[in-house]
């Protein structure tokens, strides 16, 4: 099946007055209709900025962003309308990025006036369908962001990305601002929704166990790499990079046989290097339980270990 997203050594990188931060470094994914992908890290890992330069709101250092084969990372000033009505973007924070001095009603039929989008029964009924997609009131319409709750404005949020029947979306942390059972019936809804529609998700998140539930495949960053990339459920049962194997032993679990699944516990230990001033090697070396004299000298490349699951490590270089 042909990509829908393909990310190809991707860079962002930043000037500051204390150097330059790599916060995306030469990172690679691609993503197929209807398919989740996880992009998982910590603060600082740089999944925030690979989702902002795959929307366009960064411009990329190098490297290529191909949507439906296009190639889009040079765009980034003259993005095409239908190019911004087929990738849409859902951010953390629903309240800081509604319009409070509009009704939900205007808020979803303004991208539908901008991209001239032409509804045989008229904008009215397509934002009550929209609404209904997301299992909001037609009354709704009327209301404004403040007199909503948060899972409610973030339903508004995707209601609005779906408002231009887009090929992806990108997720940025839909769900960590909410309670538990809010984000429970936010990620059904996302999951019942791609059944419908055949979209891909970009599902930007530090919450690994979420991923349990709603991704395909999981990537995890660390240091603007991504330092490995595997199918949901084989990640889960075999995680085979030190660092992918520390976040899973930290994950929370309610019962004995939960615990069994995870690899024995792996103390967190230290903290992420500054991005200006990276270790040399291995970027995860100064916190690997597993180093070795070649971690503090070169950096590793990718390892498929089996089909699609690649790892970033010396552990399993073939060389070694």
């Amino acid at each position: 099946m042909n990509a829908v997203l393909e990310v190809k050594k991707l860079k962002k990188y930043f000037s500051t007055t204390k150097g330059i931060v790599k916060a995306v470094n030469d990172v690679s994914f691609n993503i197929t209709p209807g398919e989740t992908l996880g992009l998982v890290g910590e603060s600082g890992s740089g999944k925030s900025t690979v989702a902002y330069t795959v929307m366009g709101l960064y411009q990329p250092s190098g490297g290529q962003i191909l949507f439906q084969g296009q190639d889009i990372a040079l765009s980034h000033h003259k993005r095409k309308r239908v190019l911004k009505k087929e990738l849409q973007i859902v951010f953390q924070d629903p309240g800081s990025s509604l319009n409070p001095r509009q009704t939900i009603e205007n808020i979803l039929t303004l991208p539908i006036r901008l991209h001239d989008m032409d509804y045989k029964k008229g904008i009215a009924e397509k934002v009550q369908e929209i609404l209904s997609l997301v299992e909001l009131p037609v009354e709704y319409m009327e209301k404004y962001p403040r007199s909503l709750g948060g899972g409610e404005k973030q339903m508004v949020a995707i209601a609005r990305a779906l408002a231009t029947n887009p090929s992806l979306i990108v997720l940025d942390e839909p769900t960590s601002a909410l309670d538990v059972s809010i984000q429970a019936k936010i990620i059904h809804k996302l999951i019942e929704i791609q059944q419908e529609k055949n979209l891909g998700y970009l599902f930007i998140t530090h919450d690994l166990s979420l991923m349990r539930n709603i991704a395909h495949r999981v990537a995890i960053m660390y240091l603007g790499r991504i330092v490995e990339i595997a199918p949901a459920q084989q990640f889960f049962e075999t995680p085979y990079h030190p660092y992918t194997r520390m976040l899973i032993s930290s994950i929370p679990v309610v019962s004995s046989e939960e615990e069994k699944l995870k690899p024995g516990k792996i103390p967190s230990t230290g903290e992420i290097p500054s991005p200006v001033n990276m270790p040399a090697g291995c970027v995860f070396h100064p916190r690997c339980a597993n180093r070795m004299p070649i971690c503090d000298q070169e950096e590793p490349t990718d390892f498929e270990i089996k089909p699609g699951h690649w790892v970033k490590c010396h552990l399993w270089s073939p060389k070694k």
